[in-house]
């Protein structure tokens, strides 16, 4: 280009890297404000959700107070009481710990100072309130301090001051808990609209940058690029066309020659006629088959094996799949009589014109194919013995049900059937003239009455119990250790060691209901044990049960496995349950030391 022209285009380079400079520039501004403005407001967000779940917990904390205060007027174990007056010492110190925290604010716990006029008004309308029961509950503590075994009328007027207020702190409570919500809805309203209107704001920069900037100095070096483009075509066009061609025909040259070379010696390779004469044959392939000198017209088959039948194979599928290929695996013998399994290809192939041929490309497999034979059968085998396995424990179960079902027959026949019998004799034999007696078989009809009651809670108690379907696992379990304690005189304790009382899936309640109850239930028939305590915790993903007793224990080793329907049949049906709701199942155990059943649920 001239001296003008170099001229020229240095201006233009100087007048288009300012404007990028400026472009970029404005984009980063935008980008640094938005930021600036984001952060600040999140950082007035940041305390928003603490806030809401410290409120909302001071509800369930005054409900806790006010559960173990109402349980002193009911216990009169001192032990108990002493626990007691522990657990409402500690709700206490964290309620007020609390309250004051959200008015006055704690770093510690990421509370702000401040609280909206709206909030600080209830918090003003609460504190009264608030001050009542905290009154009353620090009255009982310091009485229980002086005399744990005090008497419930010196205790009832703090109770009734706590659970008088309950109601109206929980109400106030609530609207303060709605009204941090509201707020913070609020803050997140404005935070949207400040992005959206920040995004807006970008997107003009980009627009403006791209209209007057961008695309005009694009339009501009697309141009010069083209020209430069095409005048360095131009001038290496015919420079490069002949020297191109040499080396592109020397270099297939040499592909072709190092590509059969590679096949010869790496791959089992065969050219052959489209009439199954062999035309050539690999390095590879002479070695596998010791095939050293061969006679144009000898016949591909007849090399690859000196079995009649697979001979007649690979020649039916050369014949069938010569015009369009075929891959797959091909089964042959060696003449020393080994078995050689081939991955092979069969590829149609026309070196000139008139002349067709087939390539042969293969693989040997014969290590693979045995191992995969050998993964069929292993295979074969293991499900031949799960279905065994799965028949044995699903007549188990069958069996186990219709003598449940004929349990609770005979229950009903033999206990209420009779007693309905009696019933209904002593009513057709009232006599209404003779006052004195019919008021005797009256009281008897009573007491009868009673006692069917009684049998029908009793047969129906192994059944689905009411507690589980009405209230949860923790009711239903306290009952069960409750009643099976009172039925075989055994010490069986339930302990909620972190207060759970969430309610699950019903098909996941009753599982582990049952669970619970087999492993009870084997504690009382086959460990000996006089103490059986089962405990539950939880965290926010897992639910722990752990049943243990002190009976005579076992090696859970020796234990027989259900292959044939002998034993063990109680721990299988504990297995297949807690499986079928994705939870696991550990069993310790030690002769002379007990056994521990650990059941871990997922929630």
């Amino acid at each position: 280009m001239t001296k003008n022209g170099n001229s020229l285009d240095k201006k233009t380079f100087d007048k288009l890297s300012r404007l990028y400079i400026i472009a970029l520039s404005t984009i980063a501004l935008s980008v640094i404000i938005s930021q600036i403005l984001v952060r600040k407001h999140l950082e007035t967000q940041q305390s928003d959700s603490t806030v809401i779940n410290i409120a909302g917990r001071q509800r369930m904390l005054s409900q806790k107070l006010t559960k173990e205060v109402v349980s002193l007027s009911v216990s009169s174990d001192k032990k108990d009481r002493e626990i007691l007056q522990k657990n409402i010492k500690e709700t206490l110190y964290l309620w007020n710990f609390s309250h004051n925290s959200l008015q006055k604010g704690n770093d510690s716990l990421g509370l702000p100072k401040q609280n909206s006029d709206h909030i600080t008004r209830e918090y003003n309308a609460l504190n009264p309130v608030f001050n009542t029961i905290l009154k009353a509950s620090n009255s009982i503590v310091e009485k229980l301090e002086k005399d744990l075994l005090i008497s419930v009328d010196e205790l009832t007027s703090d109770i009734k001051k706590i659970t008088n207020n309950e109601g109206e702190f929980l109400l106030i409570m609530d609207r303060i808990v709605n009204q941090y919500d509201l707020e913070a809805n609020k803050k997140v309203v404005w935070l949207r609209k400040l992005e959206f209107l920040l995004m807006i704001l970008t997107l003009l920069i980009l627009l403006g940058e791209f209209l007057f900037i961008f695309w005009p100095t694009a339009k501009s070096v697309k141009a010069t690029l083209s020209e430069l483009l095409s005048a360095e075509k131009k001038a290496k066009k015919m420079a490069f066309e002949a020297d191109e061609l040499s080396i592109s025909k020397e270099k297939s040259i040499k592909e072709l020659r190092a590509l059969s070379h590679a096949m010869d010696e790496t791959l089992l390779f065969a050219r052959i006629s489209t009439n199954g004469n062999l035309i050539h044959f690999g390095n590879k392939f002479s070695r596998l088959f010791k095939l050293s000198n061969f006679k144009q017209d000898i016949l591909f088959w007849n090399v690859l094996s000196i079995n009649e039948n697979e001979q007649l194979l690979i020649e039916d599928l050369i014949f069938q799949h010569k015009k369009t290929g075929w891959q797959g695996e091909v089964k042959s013998t060696t003449k020393q009589g080994e078995v050689v399994w081939l991955e092979m290809s069969i590829i149609p192939y026309n070196p000139s014109e008139d002349k067709s041929e087939l390539l042969i490309i293969a693989s040997e497999i014969t290590d693979r194919k045995a191992a995969q034979l050998e993964i069929e059968r292993l295979t074969k085998d293991s499900f031949e013995e799960k279905m065994s396995q799965q028949k044995i424990i699903s007549s188990k179960i069958i069996e186990n049900q219709e003598k449940e079902q004929n349990r609770i027959a005979k229950d009903v026949h033999d206990g209420i059937g009779q007693m309905l019998t009696g019933l209904k004799y002593n009513l057709e034999s009232i006599n209404i003239a003779d006052i004195d007696k019919t008021a005797i078989k009256i009281e008897h009809l009573k007491e009868l009455t009673t006692n069917i009651i009684k049998g029908v809670r009793t047969a129906t108690f192994n059944l689905t119990p009411p507690e589980l379907s009405d209230h949860g696992i923790v009711p239903a379990i306290t009952k069960l250790t409750q009643e099976l304690g009172r039925l075989t005189g055994k010490e069986i304790v339930f302990f909620n060691k972190t207060d759970f009382n969430i309610r699950l899936d019903s098909l996941t309640e009753i599982n582990i209901y049952r669970i619970v109850q087999e492993a009870i239930n084997n504690a009382i028939k086959y460990a000996d044990s006089s103490h059986i305590l089962v405990s539950l915790s939880h965290s926010k993903s897992m639910l722990s049960l752990v049943i243990d007793d002190d009976g005579k224990g076992f090696e859970p080793s020796k234990v027989k496995k259900v292959k044939k329907g002998d034993g063990g049949m109680g721990m299988t049906f504990m297995k297949e349950r807690i499986k079928y709701i994705d939870g696991r199942l550990f069993l310790n155990s030690e002769l002379g030391k007990g056994t521990r059943v650990t059941l871990n649920i997922p929630i």
